[in-house]
């Protein structure tokens, strides 16, 4: 009952009120990095929910858009801005994803929604994740977040799925505040840069 219900009506109640006390925040995030950012304050990508069905996720723009000579993007350490280093430090950054949950597209708690790009590459073990909404924080998340392998983060991810429960919610919620407020879980620097999934052997 509540995978299938419940989770959804508190997935709604929560970012709704979330998103209204938060809107100071987002308002003057907003306005900064319009002019940091040449007037693009978001970052949209589309990214694979529930059923590996794409939706639009939305984030705060916290990387320019500097390219080397071939016209290639630079690496993220490289374009990462120094208020966008704060904003993902403090994981200010994921406040717009909350619209994301409003519209039904995500979870509050979930497996983390990763590039499309990855989708033929998932075992069938790994698949598992897209049998539930994917999350603004995850199992994965409070165990290490940017720091663990992928196989290990899957390894979570499927394990929440296989045991997702109310009182396991409400830990990792807790969870994340902590670890956000210890700043834990990122890697040097506030980069969050990660290597790409390649598959599993």
């Amino acid at each position: 009952m509540y995978r299938h219900f419940f989770k959804f009506l508190i997935d709604f109640t929560l970012s709704f009120i979330g998103f209204i006390v938060l809107l100071p925040f987002f308002m003057v995030i907003t306005i900064i990095l319009f002019f940091k950012n040449n007037g693009h304050p978001f970052f949209f990508q589309n990214r694979p929910g529930k059923n590996e069905k794409v939706f639009k996720l939305v984030k705060f723009k916290t990387m320019n858009d500097l390219k080397d000579q071939e016209g290639k993007l630079l690496p993220d350490s490289k374009r990462i801005t120094p208020i966008g280093k704060f904003i993902r430090k403090t994981s200010l950054d994921e406040i717009p994803q909350l619209i994301n949950v409003i519209k039904g597209d995500m979870s509050l708690i979930g497996p983390r929604p990763l590039s499309v790009k990855y989708l033929p590459l998932y075992n069938s073990e790994q698949r598992k994740r897209h049998l539930v909404k994917p999350g603004i924080t995850g199992w994965a998340q409070v165990n290490g977040r940017n720091t663990i392998s992928w196989t290990k983060k899957f390894e979570y991810d499927c394990w929440y799925v296989e045991n997702l429960n109310l009182m396991l919610d409400i830990k990792i919620l807790y969870l994340t505040i902590i670890k956000a407020l210890k700043q834990e879980g990122v890697r040097e620097g506030g980069t969050a840069e990660v290597e790409s999934f390649t598959g599993t052997n």
